[in-house]
């Protein structure tokens, strides 16, 4: 799934819940950030830089940066 395309389908499950733009919009950059965290806390748990390695960082970045578009 592209970034644009996870993007879309982030927002769309927090504009069914509560069908107002900002409030979807901000609950969808709070889930990516949410995700952010965990890997931190998961790479401090095993000692390893598991984003980096793997290039999902970089997903994640532009997907915020597709919700930011929307």
């Amino acid at each position: 799934m592209t970034p644009k395309e996870k993007a879309i389908e982030i927002y769309n499950k927090f504009w069914d819940a509560y069908q107002h733009d900002p409030v979807a919009h901000e609950c969808a950059l709070i889930c990516v950030k949410e995700i952010e965290l965990y890997r931190r806390v998961i790479e401090k748990e095993y000692s390893e830089d598991l984003y980096h390695a793997y290039g999902i960082e970089e997903y994640w970045k532009k997907v915020k940066q597709e919700i930011n578009k929307l």
